[in-house]
């Protein structure tokens, strides 16, 4: 995400400063989607977004008014949902509405829960407990009781970890500005170019340049800001600025503090530290029709389900081998229910924390679309999307044609992960964002500015809008560190969460 905060600083500060760009956007990354579809694969002449698809939370929320502006197409993918057991049998609808409702439910009620009783409840204790202890209150048989623990296990896709870990004290910072869901079915391909315009237009943007090393020096009384901060890169260059604004993940300022000199302020340190980084990761699997959206009417075929689904989920596969110390619960989306031009016989899976750690590691050493690679990820998928209706094993149509898997927890750049979350253990999680965000003033000391989805307001935080927010937060910041306008203190997004509000 760090471009969408570089894009957004740097359309800012581009309003604000009509001289000369004085603000370096640095990402640490060596190259970017700004010039090529670096964050797009090619999926046998198809385009899917390797990157987010999601826009969290409609109202008020600037991305997808840039969605709308760029005319995108992004919709809330209603639809069938069908639910599979753990021995691959398809969940009498009655029952699945039934689990889905309390889930839901107990959900919004955790969130109200850790965001009024924070200062009560322990780090130790995870959002699995309080569900427990909500399902000891129903009367639900031992059957639903399972199933309604095994359809938690999704809640681990939002926040790219196992529920497991999840922190119940600091659940609330996963809530969202509303409940509404939109998947960008054109891809988020023309919010960035929309975004990306002014940094395009106005700045100087080097690609292949990793950044292994930022000297900035305490200002003290000095009231010439200018040029204090040196960032050298692996070509050897160094560069200087004025202000720096630093929009790298979180992940990466974990494992390289050691970039910063002199050291970064020990409160700053610690709050990298404390705060976590999750583990999804994507596959889009393709066929050379949707055979899912087809009711055979075939005796033979493998699955009894006779509707045609938008989601399934699979609730802890039996039927599928995997480490038996790893939850292995899928969920997938089809693609084929966009409208068109959008809609492609692809279902699009999603992976995380130990189970994404461990399909990473099976294609970690392998060519996307070798043999081996597809063989991965066919033993992998197979027990899932045989499942479906239509699908006949010896039909070429059931066949996949293309599969493609993303690699986050194993780029450098990205952090070797996905984006933040507050697993157990932590104890001041909203303190920490808030160190974070103001690097314990390390931008008016030193010059160095930070962004990024994990200094977002609270309702934003782990999503493309938090990074859009938390890039425009950094412009305002120099802007009037610097004397340069007068910002309304409206504009910005405060950290108010939904919950609070109930």
């Amino acid at each position: 995400m760090r471009d969408w905060v570089s894009n957004s600083a740097a359309r800012f500060v581009r309003r604000r400063l009509t001289a000369i760009w004085l603000i370096c956007m640095i990402s640490m990354g060596p190259q970017s989607p700004l010039s090529s579809p670096s964050s797009c694969l090619e999926l046998k002449c198809l385009i899917v977004y390797r990157g987010p698809n999601w826009i969290h939370g409609v109202s008020g929320n600037p991305i997808m008014s840039i969605a709308q502006a760029t005319k995108s197409v992004a919709l809330d993918p209603e639809g069938k949902m069908i639910m599979l057991s753990p021995e691959g049998h398809l969940i009498d609808e009655e029952i699945a509405s039934k689990i889905r409702e309390f889930v839901s439910e107990s959900v919004a009620e955790a969130f109200q829960y850790s965001n009024q009783q924070k200062e009560n409840i322990s780090a130790k204790t995870s959002v699995l407990s309080f569900f427990q202890e909500k399902l000891d209150d129903t009367d639900f048989s031992d059957a639903e009781e399972q199933l309604c623990l095994e359809l938690l296990q999704f809640e681990g896709a939002g926040i790219g970890e196992s529920i497991e870990r999840q922190s119940l004290k600091f659940f609330s910072l996963e809530e969202h500005p509303d409940q509404d869901d939109y998947f960008v079915a054109s891809t988020y391909q023309r919010i960035l170019e929309h975004i990306a315009e002014a940094a395009k237009s106005h700045a100087d943007i080097r690609f292949k340049e990793a950044v292994v090393s930022v000297h900035a020096a305490e200002r003290g009384g000095n009231q010439d800001h200018t040029h204090q901060v040196t960032v050298k890169t692996s070509t050897g260059t160094s560069y200087t600025f004025d202000e720096l604004v630093i929009t790298c993940p979180l992940g990466w300022l974990k494992q390289n503090p050691g970039v910063f000199h002199p050291p970064l302020p020990g409160p700053l340190l610690q709050s990298i530290h404390n705060v976590s980084y999750g583990r999804l990761e994507k596959i889009y699997v393709k066929f050379p029709q949707a055979f899912w959206h087809i009711n055979p009417n075939n005796p033979d075929a493998s699955s009894v389900i006779q509707e045609q689904p938008v989601f399934a989920q699979f609730l802890s596969p039996t039927y599928a081998e995997h480490p038996v110390d790893i939850v292995w619960s899928q969920e997938c989306l089809s693609l084929a229910s966009l409208p068109a031009p959008h809609a492609q016989p692809t279902l699009l899976f999603y992976t995380w924390g130990p189970c994404g750690t461990e399909i990473v590691n099976r294609i970690a050493d392998l060519m996307p679309h070798s043999r081996a690679y597809n063989e991965v990820l066919l033993s992998f998928l197979r027990p899932f999307f045989s499942r479906l209706p239509g699908y006949n094993p010896g039909s070429p149509e059931c066949t996949p044609s293309s599969i493609l898997a993303t690699k986050w927890q194993l780029d450098p750049y990205a952090g070797n992960g996905s984006y933040c979350n507050f697993q157990v253990g932590i104890e001041e999680a909203d303190r920490d964002i808030k160190m974070l965000r103001s690097g314990d003033g390390i931008g008016q000391k030193r010059g160095i500015w930070f962004a990024g989805e994990h200094t977002a307001p609270f309702v934003g935080l782990g999503t493309t809008t938090g990074a859009y927010w938390s890039g425009e937060r950094a412009g305002r910041e120099i802007c009037e560190w610097l004397g340069l306008s007068q910002v309304d203190s409206n504009e910005l997004r405060d950290d108010s969460l939904p919950s609070a509000r109930q």
